[in-house]
């Protein structure tokens, strides 16, 4: 069974910051990593479903002309329209994922330390979702924990083997340590260099 949408709500009434976004090298460090992992420089419209008290996404929101956030915590919202409110391309949402996905298509997804706390099905709805969400030339990345977590069903580990397995796309990066693991995809499997015209070669491109 997925995790409640009451465990959020407690641990964020028990602090604005319940996972020291803000404070740990740890997570500074994993924010760094995600953003210089990203296939472009720009997007125009990037989705952070789970952006929880918004500290990705002040950076996300450099990054892209439209940016849209969503979180099941209406605590956590609130944190993150504070985080946010210098910036005037940011959308914040609440939703359940998956069955509230938001209409749209994207040109970037980031699910960062959100799927673990999905059950197998849940997180398989979400990953088709996401993939008819994706935009032709788009990217998802997804970054998690890889140690267990007692209240989650799925490991992170897991969850990017079946993200892997559903998406049907390229790979495009791997970043992994004890810690943490990180991937992108792509719908077109040029790399940056490939791109700007260092290497030979010109990525594939599927069907959305």
């Amino acid at each position: 069974m997925s995790v409640a949408d009451n465990y959020f709500e407690k641990l964020y009434k028990g602090s604005q910051d319940p996972w020291s976004f803000r404070e740990r090298w740890y997570e500074q460090r994993k924010r760094n990593l995600t953003l210089a992992a990203l296939p472009r420089s720009h997007y125009g419209s990037i989705f952070e479903p789970g952006c929880a008290n918004g500290e990705l996404s002040v950076r996300l929101a450099e990054r892209c002309t439209q940016l849209l956030c969503s979180d099941t915590s209406a605590i956590a919202l609130e944190l993150a329209r504070n985080r946010l409110e210098h910036r005037s391309n940011v959308r914040l949402l609440q939703t359940r994922l998956p069955e509230q996905w938001p209409p749209g298509s994207f040109d970037l997804i980031v699910l960062s330390e959100l799927c673990y706390y999905l059950d197998e099905q849940d997180l398989d709805q979400l990953i088709t979702r996401a993939r008819a969400a994706l935009n032709q030339g788009g990217n998802l990345l997804a970054c998690h924990w890889r140690r267990p977590i007692d209240e989650c069903p799925l490991t992170g580990d897991e969850v990017h083997e079946r993200l892997h397995q559903g998406l049907g796309l390229p790979h495009l990066l791997r970043h992994e340590d004890t810690d943490m693991l990180l991937e992108v995809w792509g719908t077109q499997s040029t790399s940056v260099a490939q791109r700007e015209g260092l290497a030979p070669g010109d990525g594939h491109e599927l069907p959305a």
